[in-house]
C-alpha cells in the first residue's frame, strides 16, 4: 500500500494533507478551550453554533468553488485555501466576543471547502492507475481515522507544557506547511476531453449536482452519504451520552469508545484495497450501508439493558462495527466518483460530493442530538437506524445491478466535424457511436 508514496507527487500532496489535518486537530481543541474562556458554562452553545456554521461554509462553499474551478490553476487555488486558514488562525487567539469566533469559523471552514475537493480532484490524475489511487483512498482515510486519535492526545501532551492560545500557533504551521509542500508538488495539467463548461454562474455552481442526480451509480452514492451520516452522528452526538450519563465512565472512557469507531474505520480501510481486486464497488459500498442495519440493532439492545458490566464491551464493538461498516462505503467513493466524472468534471464532482454529503450531516447530527435528549437514547437509535435502512435499500434500487461502462447512443444537435464525433457513424438525425459513460454537456442522460 505505501507503494504509492514513491510518487514524489503524491507524496508531498498526502504529506500536506496530514500536517494540515493535525493542524486542524489542534485548533479544535484550542477552539473548545477558547470558547469556554469567553461563554463560560455556554461554552457548549457556541461550539454547537460553530459546528453548525462549519456545516453551513461546507454546503454553500463547495459548489461555489467548483463553478470556479476550471479557471483557476489548481495548485494556486490549494496554496490560497491554506495562506487563508492560516491568517484565520492567527486572529483566533485574540477574539474576545462569540461573534468574532462565528466569523473566523466561517472563513476557515470556506477555505477547507476550497481547498478539500480541489486536492481530490488531483489525485486521480496524480495517480491514474486504479490500484495505485485505490491506495491512495485508503491512506486518505487512515489520514483522517489517525489524526482523530493523534490529534487530542498531541494536544493534550502540548498543554501540559503550553497554554492553549499556543495550539492555534502549530495549527498556523500547519496550514504554511502544507501550502510550501503544494507549491513543490509537480501537478500534472489537467485533462480537457470534451467541451468546457458553459453556461450562468448558477448553472456552473450547480453543475456537480445535476451530475449526481444524472447518473444512476451517483444518485445512489446520495443515498449512502445519508447512511452513513446516520451512523456517525449517532457515534459523535452520543457517545458521551452513552459513556458517561448511561455507564458512569470517565472522559478517558469517551475517547475509549470514539478510538473504537476509528479503529474499526482503520481495521476496513486496510483491507481493502485488496478487497476490491476481486469485488467490484458496488458490492462492497451496498454491503457496508446493508450492514448498519445490524448494527443499529444491537446499539438497540445495548441501550434497551438498564445494567451489566457486558454494555461496556459491547458498546465498544458497535462502535468498531459502525466504522468498519461507514469505511466500506466512503473509502471506494473516490473510484466512483472518478470513474462517473468526466476528468474536466471532477473537481465540481468533488465539490458535489463534499457539498452534499455534508448536507446530510447537517441533517444527522442535529437529528441525533434533539432526540437523544428530548425522547430518550432509544428513539435515537430507532429514527437513525431507519434512516439507515431506508438509505441503504434506496440505494440497492437506484444503483444498476449490471453496469454498462461503454454505451451506445445518437447525437442529434453537434454540427459535422465536432472532436466529440471522431469514430462516429452518420445517422438521417445525426452520428452514433459508443464510448465510456460520460455525464457532461454532451451526455444530459
Amino acid at each position: 500500500m505505501l507503494s504509492v508514496l514513491r510518487n514524489r507527487t503524491y507524496r508531498h500532496l498526502f504529506t500536506a494533507q496530514i500536517i494540515a489535518l493535525i493542524g486542524t486537530g489542534l485548533a479544535t481543541v484550542a477552539l473548545g478551550l477558547l470558547a469556554y474562556d469567553i461563554a463560560g458554562a455556554g461554552a457548549g452553545s457556541v461550539l454547537g453554533t460553530a459546528l453548525a456554521i462549519k456545516m453551513v461554509a461546507y454546503v454553500a462553499i463547495a459548489p461555489a468553488i467548483g463553478a470556479i474551478a476550471d479557471r483557476l490553476p489548481r495548485r494556486a487555488l490549494m496554496v490560497g485555501a491554506d495562506l487563508t486558514r492560516a491568517a484565520v488562525a492567527v486572529m483566533l487567539p485574540f477574539v474576545d466576543q462569540v461573534w468574532q469566533v462565528y466569523v473566523l469559523v466561517f472563513l476557515l471552514q470556506s477555505a477547507s471547502a476550497a481547498f478539500t475537493p480541489t486536492f481530490q480532484a488531483v489525485i486521480p490524475d496524480v495517480l491514474p492507475k486504479e490500484r495505485d489511487y485505490t491506495q491512495a483512498l485508503t491512506l486518505s482515510r487512515l489520514a483522517y481515522d489517525m489524526e482523530s486519535l493523534f490529534s487530542p492526545a498531541l494536544a493534550a501532551a502540548l498543554l501540559s507544557v503550553i497554554s492553549y492560545s499556543w495550539l492555534f500557533l502549530g495549527t498556523v504551521t500547519g496550514f504554511l506547511a502544507s501550502a510550501a509542500l503544494v507549491v513543490c508538488a509537480v501537478l500534472p495539467k489537467p485533462l480537457t476531453t470534451g467541451t468546457p463548461r458553459t453556461g450562468s454562474a448558477y448553472a456552473k455552481a450547480t453543475a456537480g449536482t445535476r451530475l449526481f442526480l444524472a447518473t444512476p451509480q451517483l444518485r445512489a452514492l446520495l443515498a449512502l452519504n445519508l447512511a452513513v451520516a446516520a451512523a456517525s452522528a449517532m457515534v459523535t452526538v452520543n457517545s458521551v451520552v452513552y459513556v458517561r450519563d448511561r455507564m458512569g465512565g470517565s472522559a478517558a472512557d469517551v475517547s475509549l469508545a470514539l478510538g473504537a469507531y476509528g479503529g474499526g474505520s482503520v481495521i476496513a480501510a486496510l483491507l481493502l484495497p485488496r478487497v476490491l481486486d476481486r469485488v467490484c464497488d458496488r458490492a462492497v459500498m451496498l454491503r457496508g450501508a446493508l450492514l448498519l442495519t445490524p448494527v443499529f440493532a444491537a446499539l438497540g439492545a445495548v441501550t434497551a439493558a438498564g445494567s451489566g458490566g457486558w454494555r461496556r464491551p459491547a458498546l465498544l464493538l458497535t462502535w468498531a462495527a459502525f466504522g468498519a461498516a461507514c469505511s466500506m462505503v466512503l473509502t471506494p467513493s473516490g473510484r466512483l466518483i472518478r470513474r462517473c466524472a468526466p476528468p474536466q468534471e471532477r473537481v465540481s464532482a468533488f465539490a458535489a460530493q463534499f457539498s452534499l454529503s455534508h448536507s446530510c450531516w447537517l441533517l444527522t447530527y442535529p437529528l441525533a442530538g434533539w432526540l437523544g435528549a428530548a425522547a430518550g437514547l432509544q428513539s435515537a437509535v430507532v429514527t437513525l437506524g431507519a434512516i439507515a435502512l431506508a438509505a441503504g435499500l434506496l440505494a440497492v434500487r437506484l444503483w444498476p445491478a449490471r453496469e454498462r461502462r461503454v454505451v451506445e447512443h445518437e447525437h442529434t444537435d453537434l454540427h459535422d466535424g465536432h472532436p466529440h464525433l471522431v469514430g462516429a457513424v452518420r445517422i438521417p438525425n445525426g452520428w452514433r457511436h459508443s464510448h465510456d459513460h460520460l455525464a457532461d454537456g454532451l451526455h444530459t442522460r
